[in-house]
């Protein structure tokens, strides 16, 4: 029997897992529109998500909503004002840019927009801005009239030619009852680009990493399908953790959850779609995930038509005959390519991983029971062992599947060609 390497990390203490803005320092610029109160949830999702988080209210976002909301959920002092005597700028007033990993203005307003656009300091936001050498996110809502001017398109424009990021805005129905395209882009985008910005110089800076996700579905007929239980977390979780990395990372996924900012999504139901995305865009990648649950069979005949039950005459059921798919893993090929392969086992895990790793090409397999607790289909943790080419085996603790990706990340680094 191969030996078993026991990993002591403390990223595998799920109660201590790893925040994705752990030490990060994140400015929050509010500005006076009716989508202010939405900043006190994206000011709490980054506190949530470990970042320290320091509150810039303009005059007009003081009067939409109060510092005393936002000192509460940050823990931190809110700054009004250039001269507030309890902000560090009243004393330096680019405290805040210097210390900034990043600035997020959510909401903008054409107002604020504007100002930053011909560089006018008149307030501690705009100062901020100007200052800082961090990346920044600009998220606007307004009137769709207001947004859509020829004023605001400009300006808009001209931040971009200055490297600030835009967040939004998204079509929907606005505070005057009217429905355009104005509305500030939901919160979990926002932190996801977060993420993305404040990782941008990480140690996939410049990689190109492929994901799979979720469980494919082979059709029956019109109405019907075979699957399995995956969901898609634990993908997700990997391309997730590989953006907030600096990766270029493309998601190709059977799942039905959201698309997580900042990552190229690819939807695949089937195996054969699957199969379609990822082949191709191996060539140029530097590593490949294949985290989705892939169908092992399909039916053999798939009916244009919805099966009846009236076309079974005698009784009895329907007989499904089934087809062996074709592993297309061993096919994806690329002059850097690392390959990492799942698998989802129930018994003999070891054995079973190992037997996966050169029919596969796999640089290593991640393998986890999923019938056991907190390591299954469509949980938040996952427990896994990495059985390698020479044989040795890594058998993690429980962790969450963020964490879960990071350490695949950490694993496979090394393998990569430098470039």
């Amino acid at each position: 029997m191969s030996p078993t390497i026991r990993s002591n990390s403390p990223i595998a203490d799920p109660i201590r897992a790893r925040l994705p803005l752990d030490g990060k320092t994140v400015v929050l610029g509010v500005t006076g529109s009716i989508a202010a109160y939405k900043a006190a949830d994206l000011a709490s999702k980054l506190v949530q998500a470990g970042a320290t988080v320091d509150v810039i209210l303009t005059r007009s976002a003081n009067e939409f909503i109060g510092k005393t909301t936002f000192q509460a959920l940050t823990h931190r002092p809110v700054t009004t004002g250039l001269w507030d005597a309890q902000s560090e700028l009243n004393i330096d007033h680019v405290a805040l840019a210097l210390r900034a990993d990043c600035v997020i203005v959510a909401p903008a307003t054409a107002n604020t927009i504007a100002k930053l656009a011909l560089g006018i300091t008149d307030d501690p936001l705009t100062a901020t801005v100007l200052a800082t050498i961090a990346p920044v996110i600009v998220a606007p809502a307004m009137d769709a009239g207001m947004y859509e001017s020829a004023a605001t398109q400009r300006n808009v424009e001209t931040l971009k030619r200055d490297g600030v990021r835009f967040a939004g805005p998204v079509e929907g129905r606005l505070a005057s009852g009217l429905v355009g395209k104005g509305r500030l882009i939901d919160i979990e985008t926002i932190v996801g680009l977060v993420r993305q910005a404040v990782g941008v110089r990480g140690d996939y800076e410049g990689r190109r990493v492929i994901v799979s996700a979720g469980g494919t579905r082979q059709p029956i007929d019109p109405v019907r399908f075979i699957s399995n239980r995956s969901t898609g977390k634990m993908g997700y979780a990997i391309a997730e953790a590989a953006r907030d990395r600096g990766a270029d990372v493309l998601l190709v996924t059977a799942s039905d959850l959201p698309s997580p900012a900042g990552i190229e999504v690819v939807r695949a139901s089937t195996v054969e779609e699957m199969r379609e995305a990822i082949l191709p865009e191996s060539a140029n990648a530097d590593l490949l995930v294949m985290a989705a649950a892939i169908s092992d069979f399909t039916p053999t005949k798939i009916a244009t038509e919805k099966i009846k039950k009236t076309m079974d005459r005698d009784g009895d059921g329907m007989s499904l005959e089934l087809t062996k798919v074709e592993d297309f893993m061993p096919l994806a090929k690329g002059d850097r390519l690392v390959k990492v392969a799942f698998a989802a086992e129930t018994n003999d895990l070891e054995a079973n991983a190992r037997d996966k790793i050169a029919p596969k090409g796999a640089a290593f397999v991640v393998a986890n029971n999923v019938s056991e607790p907190g390591s299954g289909f469509g949980t938040d943790t996952n427990r896994v062992t990495f059985v390698d080419a020479t044989g040795l085996s890594d058998a993690l603790p429980l962790m969450s599947k963020l964490d879960v990706g990071h350490a695949i990340l950490d694993r496979a680094r090394p393998l990569l060609i430098k470039h």
